[in-house]
Formats: structure tokens, sequence, C-alpha cells
């Protein structure tokens, strides 16, 4: 296979226009226009709206928790839950995760505590935890990475032997369930992403879920709602409103699921068939679950079996306008401001530095057909038949 085949080297690349990773599942016009409608004509466009409070008794529904509380983005929505659950001290998590899950922790004055991975998984490394802990510990913030969990009923039993508090960075894992019961429904609470490149979208937004009464109350004065029943005693509030117009989407977004989830699991399918022949890309499933929303087709690249690096790999898709992502990258522990603050860590996380060395995301959701995945798939075949050659060149 020749070079000449390769946008990056002067050829038509293999789209017209960029191929994006985002699930970016959105309504009909139709069905935005009613609903935008709606809103217009009760002229009530925040603070607790009919189709705020609607949505929040639907995803309490589908989700199976007694208390789901939308906020404007998840981001928010994890500073809420360090304040509402007390915390102080430290905090363990992944430093193999988006920088909002440390910078909440930052916001509420607790000091991250990084744990690395499981290289096979993406997800935080269990056995490595209980050494973490030690007085000052007070909660541990499990992340569900790839519609696939860090196997939150054993993260539970961990949490409780060391006498510490557990909640959950949920972005990536709306409507999974572990043997039968919905993400959402585990630790003190967890939290969703609604942004676009979710499955459940709301353009932006997201929601904390709780089982826990005196919470709930407590993330409900600091969201602030106004219309809370029974007020609680809070250090603080937050601009944590979700408008109406973000719930009409996400209400329109939550019955389109089960079609959604269908289709990622289809492309996911037809991912799978073939990078599964394709030496050095190594596709990641998710684990830990009995159910998955499919939201991420993720592979890491092996140089030495695959033939060129993930970087060239990313930059050979960039040209045929693909828009693949390192993801997550780097690690947190090598972000500012803890790659000064807490440098400790930069020689300790051997497996969370060879993943975001390695870690490609590929397109999925609404935008991708399975004819986009064949040509997709069929780029990665050439590039590694012609990686010598590729890499002979790009050099030069």
């Amino acid at each position: 296979m020749s070079t000449t085949n390769f946008a990056l080297f002067g050829a038509k690349p293999a789209f017209d226009k960029p191929l994006p990773i985002g699930q970016l599942y959105f309504p009909s016009w139709q069905r935005y226009e009613a609903a935008f409608h709606g809103i217009f004509e009760r002229q009530y466009y925040n603070n607790n709206g009919p189709l705020h409070n609607k949505l929040e008794e639907k995803l309490q529904q589908f989700l199976g928790v007694q208390h789901a509380i939308c906020v404007s983005n998840a981001t928010i929505g994890l500073m809420m839950v360090a304040d509402a659950m007390g915390l102080s001290g430290k905090v363990i998590l992944p430093a193999f995760t988006f920088i909002a899950s440390a910078q909440s922790l930052t916001w509420a004055g607790l000091k991250p505590v990084f744990c690395d991975i499981n290289l096979a998984t993406h997800q935080i490394a269990l056995d490595q935890i209980s050494g973490l802990i030690d007085k000052d510990v007070s909660a541990i913030m499990g992340v569900n990475l790839w519609g696939g969990s860090c196997n939150p009923k054993e993260l539970s039993k961990l949490a409780a032997a060391n006498g510490v508090q557990l909640y959950f960075d949920s972005a990536h894992a709306f409507g999974c369930t572990v043997d039968g019961v919905s993400i959402g429904n585990f630790g003190d609470a967890e939290v969703f992403s609604f942004h676009a490149t979710k499955i459940l979208s709301a353009t932006e937004g997201g929601c904390i879920c709780t089982n826990d009464e005196n919470l709930a109350e407590r993330l409900r004065s600091i969201r602030p709602s106004y219309g809370t029943d029974n007020p609680v005693s809070i250090v603080r509030v937050a601009n944590a409103r979700m408008s109406e117009a973000q719930a009409a989407i996400a209400l329109m977004s939550l019955e389109d699921f089960p079609e959604n989830q269908k289709n990622n699991e289809t492309l996911y399918r037809y991912y799978e068939t073939q990078l599964d022949t394709i030496p050095g890309l190594h596709l990641v499933r998710p684990t830990g679950v009995s159910f998955s929303n499919y939201q991420y087709v993720v592979c890491s690249v092996d140089e030495r079996e695959f033939g060129i690096p993930r970087d060239l790999l990313i930059e050979i898709l960039k040209a045929e306008n693909v828009v693949a992502r390192r993801y997550f990258y780097p690690g947190l522990h090598r972000t500012i401001p803890y790659v000064n603050d807490l440098s400790y860590y930069q020689d300790r996380l051997l497996n969370t530095d060879s993943l975001c060395a390695s870690c490609i995301q590929l397109p999925i959701g609404a935008l991708v057909t399975a004819q986009s995945v064949e040509r997709i798939c069929n780029i990665l075949i050439q590039a590694h038949q012609s990686s010598a050659e590729i890499s002979s060149r790009y050099e030069k």
C-alpha cells in the first residue's frame, strides 16, 4: 500500500467534512420547535420550571433512584456533591479522567490523591486504593469510564471497610447497569453529564443522583432551588440551575435513549469485528456492566505491533477528516496545578502514563454510519500495512 493514498501526503480526504467523536444525538427540528413554543408561551425559562421538574421525575423513574437533581453541568454537580457530603482533607480518585474530576475537589478546598488505573480496563486500580488511605482521606471518587464501571460494589465494600465516603463521576455511564441495577444507585451520590457529546444530551447539563434524603436536601439548597420544602444549613450556594431549554432537549433525548443506545451498539460491533483483525490496536470493551450505552470507541495503540505511534495515527486520521482524539491527555498528575503542587506523583502512575501515551478515541454516535466505520477501519488497516513507508516519509 502506497502513502500516496493518504490525505496526509496529498491525496483527497476520505471524508468531505470532519467526522466528530461526540454523540451529537439531537431531536428533529419539529420536536425542538414544538418544545420551545411551549417554553415561550409559558414565559418560564429557569428556576425549576415544569419541564425541569418533569425531567427530574422521568430520570428518577428511568434510573430507579429516589432523587435526581438536575444541574447546569456535571462539573458544578461534582463541586456541589463535595460540599454537600461535608468532605474534608483528601479524596482519592484515578489520575486517568477528565480534569473537572480533580478541579471539583480543588474548588471545594480538598486535596486530590491520585490512584493508578488497571491497564486492561482503564478503571481505577482497586488493589491500590487501600494503600492510599490515611487519616486525612475522607472519600473516594470512583470514575466510571467508557460505558463501563469501576466495580462499584467492590468499591463500596472497600470504602465501608476503611470508614470513608464514596461517590462517583458517572459522566460516561448514563443508562448503564451493574447486575441489572442502574448506575446512579451506588455510593452516596453519582454525577452524570448531559453534554452534547454524551448519549443523553441537554446540549449542556447534568444531574446528581442519590438515595439519601438528607443529602438530596442539601444539594437542592446548594443549587439553589428557591422552592425546597425543607431548607437546610449549607456553607454556600452555586448558580447551578438547569434551564427549561436544557430540560426540553434532555426530555426528548431520554425518550430517544433506547434507539440511540441500539445505534451505538450496532456501530460498536462493526468496529469490533474489524479492529480485532488489526495488529497493535486493542479495543477497550465496556467492563463491569450488564448493559452498556456504548458511548465510546476507545483503543490503545501498541506502536511496536501497529508500526507507528498513536500521535502520528491521529495526524493521519485528522488529514482524512476523522476527528480522533487522545483521551485523556495528559494524566491529571501532569496537569496544572497538580504537576507542580503534587510533583511526587510524576513517576508513580506508570499505567496512567502508558495509557495517556497510547489511548485513542474514534468517532461513534449520530453522525457515524456503518459505511463511516468501514472507511475508518480501512484507513487504519492501510496505515498499519504502510507503517514503515509512512514513518520514513513523515520523518522527512
